[in-house]
């Protein structure tokens, strides 16, 4: 069986979310199969493992429609890709596509980072259900990172096609000496980005009413953005990283109380899972993926109330509370691992590629 996987949306420098859930995929799954990577740059191999590549056309170019051209000349048997925005023309091979979230449904507002004219092809694409199904059944099976996205799915009807979770995990940030004891102070830990829906402001407001708690803002941030949270609440102790290494993020976690999400909609949240691996609480917004994540070791508020926000920290000093939340953690992210994810998602490769599968429209079997 011969894989290839698309590497193309590893960002440059520094991951986010599909670019991280892309590197972790491949290394794991390179242990257990030979494979070859798709990437649109060189600089991308920096956060990739050395393993086989081919350099083809970005995933925002004109030219993505027509990609397999491209692909075909490696003879692959399948090829697998984070995205569901892969071109397909003319393909020859076995296709796995895959739909991480639906958040720009109700969140239209693209990343910045994507050229002009491809966000104002996102904002269309989202005003309807129909161009997702489209790209969807192009496929030969769908994965999703969540069982809340594969039930989201189900419920719009997206795919005719069979959907498989391959679930998100978290890199190795170390190894906590447990059980672990309650930190001193009062730090609370935000990693993710400033869009809207994240509801950065919620964790804000609430700080602004924990005189003793301070905030760590681990993400890039923009001077603008800096300036409006600091005028949001100019009581609340704020303290801005503008980014950390995985280093600092660790020692960062392993010294705050919890980490806090106040994020409305989220395909996964690799954050939840990096803290509780290392021991650390997390109080997040009660939404249904971060149920999934979280089970019963975090804590949950209502997004759209700083207060309850308050009420759950306040909570976690009950004696005995921060560290049995702490080792409930551990338990609970030990269920979301690369290695796993790896092992779900060469199985399905084995089962598209078996023989009496789906047949083409030409009569042929796939």
């Amino acid at each position: 069986m011969r894989i290839v996987v698309d590497c193309r949306y590893v960002r440059i420098g520094h991951h986010d979310g599909i670019s991280r859930f892309t590197a972790g995929i491949v290394t794991e799954l390179a242990k257990r199969h030979p494979l070859t990577m798709l990437i649109s740059d060189h600089r991308q191999l920096d956060l990739l493992p050395s393993l086989p590549w081919q350099l083809v056309t970005s995933p925002t170019s004109p030219r993505e429609p027509f990609v397999a051209r491209q692909v075909k000349q490696l003879r692959p048997d399948i090829v697998f890709t984070p995205m569901q925005t892969m071109g397909s023309w003319g393909r020859n091979y076995k296709l796995l596509l895959t739909l991480h979230d639906l958040i720009y449904y109700e969140n239209r507002t693209p990343p910045r980072d994507l050229p002009w004219f491809v966000r104002i092809l996102w904002r269309l694409y989202h005003l309807a259900w129909w161009p997702q199904r489209m790209l969807l059944n192009r496929a030969d099976a769908v994965v999703t990172v969540s069982q809340t996205t594969a039930g989201l799915i189900r419920e719009h009807h997206l795919t005719d096609r069979p959907v498989t979770v391959v679930s998100n995990a978290a890199d190795d940030l170390g190894t906590p000496a447990l059980p672990r004891a309650r930190p001193e102070g009062n730090r609370l830990v935000y990693m993710g980005s400033y869009m809207p829906y994240k509801n950065v402001d919620t964790l804000v407001r609430a700080v602004a009413a924990l005189p003793d708690h301070e905030l760590h803002l681990a993400s890039r941030i923009g001077r603008a953005e800096r300036e409006r949270l600091t005028r949001l609440a100019p009581q609340a102790r704020l303290v801005f990283h503008d980014g950390v290494t995985d280093a600092e993020y660790a020692q960062l976690l392993s010294g705050a109380t919890a980490l806090v999400h106040a994020s409305r909609a989220e395909g996964f949240g690799i954050p939840l899972v990096e803290a509780m691996r290392l021991g650390t609480p997390v109080v997040v917004s009660d939404i249904p993926i971060f149920r999934e994540i979280g089970g019963d070791a975090a804590l949950y508020f209502d997004p759209d109330n700083p207060e309850a926000l308050v009420a759950a920290l306040w909570s976690l000093g009950r004696p005995g509370e921060w560290e049995h939340r702490s080792a409930a953690s551990v338990d609970v992210a030990a269920r979301f691992t690369w290695a796993r994810s790896a092992e779900q998602l060469l199985e399905l490769m084995r089962r598209t590629v078996a023989p009496g599968t789906r047949r083409r429209r030409d009569g042929r079997r796939r």
